[in-house]
């Protein structure tokens, strides 16, 4: 029985459903979720068919509006095999409403997609995320099996599987202390070799208790495979630059699309981690345990399990409402007061860990990175900003760039208005783009 709906809870959200859990065949050196494991001892890690039942129909009663996402993660969810996801997608329709719709998502590590697979996920129009972090020496340097094996091949088999049967796939990129190293290096194989058009850049983060676990988000320091901030910034900076002069328009970087987003006030930027608050993004594991936000999978923000109370009442908590809340509310006064905190909003609260120049807690270990970004990209930003508000396309963007800095000579004013000599400026970004 649906219960009374809380005149609080949220329209929408897009939850994460985890139906094995932390369980997954690869053994990826950085994969924080891989410990989870010790919260659940001794348990299948595979959801039910009656939990799967539960979980469908509330997932379509918590919603007013006419699209639902129906997304599966892990660990790795393709060990549930297809039948499970067939009897899904046989739940959804039986609790449709008139006029709903369903967009069906999975990420997966793309080791076990075959044609069967690919077929299934393209009949029903699934978009599939792979994880795959470059090429292979990049890739395979934590990207490996449970031997300890590399995994690149079986990967890039499972990507060429998916784009021979016409699945929508988007690429997930996790940047670690190796990989964002080699911007340009990493950006061209996703673009020119593994031929996807969308891509996400994350990044790891591996905050480490005193005993050194990462169970918890507690801790201070980060483990030597931890992105470092000015890693971060380099490596979108110059992403941006190969970007921002050649594929706008065909080539979508979600942090680069969200930054547009927040450059034009829009009310989404489409990341989590850089609205204003958050909130809308929890995880349910395979128990029916829900959780605050698949980064914070532990005790503390554990909502509720949706066998003793509705999906939509434990969305609708104080718990839940107060998490979101604090992205905005728990910013130190560095973070009120920066110029570019529009853009970021303190970023994702997991990596809230450090301290302020002025000693104040809770400044994002990234912030440096992000800080640098933000300033390097503000004038491009501006240009594609306000492209849109006039009515044209971003991508026009490209052409005015080619024009503005044609006749320009190296001791000049930039044109991009950054005050710095052309030289120090765009003709550097030109020249490294060319290499």
């Amino acid at each position: 029985m649906t219960p009374q709906r809380p005149q609080n809870a949220p329209p929408a959200f897009h939850l994460l459903a985890k139906p094995t859990g932390a369980a997954c065949n690869l053994e990826c050196a950085y994969c924080f979720f891989l410990d989870k494991e010790a919260f659940y001892p001794g348990g299948s890690f595979r959801m039910s068919d009656a939990l799967l039942e539960r979980y469908i129909r509330q997932l379509i009663e918590a919603h007013q509006t006419d699209e639902v996402a129906i997304a599966w993660q892990g660990g790795e969810p393709t060990l549930m095999g297809i039948d499970f996801y067939r009897r899904a997608l046989a739940l959804a329709e039986k609790y449709r409403r008139p006029g709903m719709r369903f967009l069906h998502t999975m990420q997966t590590n793309g080791t076990l997609v075959d044609d069967e697979w690919a077929a299934f996920f393209k009949e029903h129009d699934f978009l599939v995320g792979i994880s795959i972090d470059g090429p292979r020496d990049l890739h395979d340097t934590y990207r490996v099996d449970k031997g300890g094996r590399p995994t690149f091949d079986r990967v890039l088999r499972g990507l060429r599987v998916l784009q021979k049967h016409g699945v929508d796939v988007n690429v997930l990129t996790a940047l670690n202390r190796v990989n964002a190293d080699h911007p340009l290096e990493v950006y061209r194989f996703l673009r020119d070799e593994a031929g996807t058009t969308w891509m996400q850049f994350i990044p790891v983060v591996e905050r480490l208790a005193a005993d050194g676990s990462r169970l918890l988000q507690t801790g201070t320091t980060v483990s030597d495979r931890s992105i470092l901030p000015e890693q971060l910034g380099r490596f979108l900076s110059v992403v941006f630059d190969e970007w921002v002069r050649r594929d706008v328009g065909c080539i979508f970087v979600q942090t680069f699309e969200a930054t547009v987003g927040n450059w034009l006030g829009m009310a989404s930027s489409g990341m989590c981690v850089f609205n204003e608050t958050c909130g809308l993004g929890p995880a349910l594991e395979h128990t029916g345990d829900l959780y605050s936000c698949d980064h914070f999978v532990e005790p503390a923000y554990l909502l509720g399990d949706i066998g003793q109370r509705h999906m939509i009442e434990l969305m609708a908590s104080e718990q839940q409402a107060k998490f979101g809340r604090d992205k905005r509310d728990t910013l130190p006064r560095y973070c009120l007061d920066c110029d570019v905190r529009f853009a970021c909003h303190g970023e994702c609260p997991k990596n809230r860990f450090v301290l302020t120049p002025d000693g104040e807690p809770g400044l994002n270990y990234l912030c440096p990175g992000f800080k640098q970004f933000f300033h390097h990209v503000a004038p491009e930003m501006q240009l594609m900003a306000g492209l849109v508000r006039r009515g044209r396309e971003a991508r026009e963007v490209m052409t005015i760039l080619d024009r503005a800095f044609a006749d320009v000579s190296c001791d000049d004013p930039c044109p991009c208005g950054s005050g710095r000599r052309f030289a120090d400026c765009h003709a550097g970004r030109r020249a490294r783009d060319a290499s």
